[in-house]
């Protein structure tokens, strides 16, 4: 059963946080991810996102709270109108939100979502061995440190 949207905000866990944009919550510490972070402040250019890492106190609290395991952080989150996405649906969302050209990736939602999330798994899995691990976190780049929470 899904939680109710903004389930969240009544979790004494969680901090609060400005949840007014979508929020993609990334592994810090995953090149791959790190550079999906850098490609959306790239191409945002509508400022729609605001980013976090997985490894602040709101990035841990929220995957507790969906009950997503925190110690290797296998899928980004995409927290938007008080609900998440995982997996392939939610890179698939924020494809969409990012606009032209991009949104066009919607049309890989006609691949059967098991298999979505199959193939998406698999890469990360193998994340840290194709793309490689960092030992810092990821820390927002100059200039826009007003996308991060």
């Amino acid at each position: 059963m899904e939680p109710a949207a903004y389930s969240y905000r009544d979790d004494a866990s969680i901090p609060a946080f400005n949840d007014d944009k979508p929020i993609i919550v990334f592994d810090g510490h995953c090149v791959l991810c790190s550079r999906w972070a850098r490609f959306v402040l790239k191409h945002d250019k509508q400022a729609r996102f605001r980013l976090l890492t997985a490894q602040s106190e709101i990035g841990e609290a929220l995957y507790a709270h969906y009950d997503i395991k925190t110690e290797d952080y296998n899928t980004n989150l995409l927290v938007q109108d008080g609900h998440v996405r995982i997996k392939s649906d939610g890179s698939l969302a924020m494809f969409g939100i990012l606009g032209m050209p991009w949104s066009l990736m919607q049309v890989l939602r006609i691949i059967p979502r098991f298999i979505r999330d199959s193939i998406y798994s698999w890469i990360a899995r193998n994340r840290f061995k194709w793309f490689g691990r960092k030992d810092v976190c990821f820390l927002p780049p100059k200039g826009s440190e007003d996308r991060f929470l």
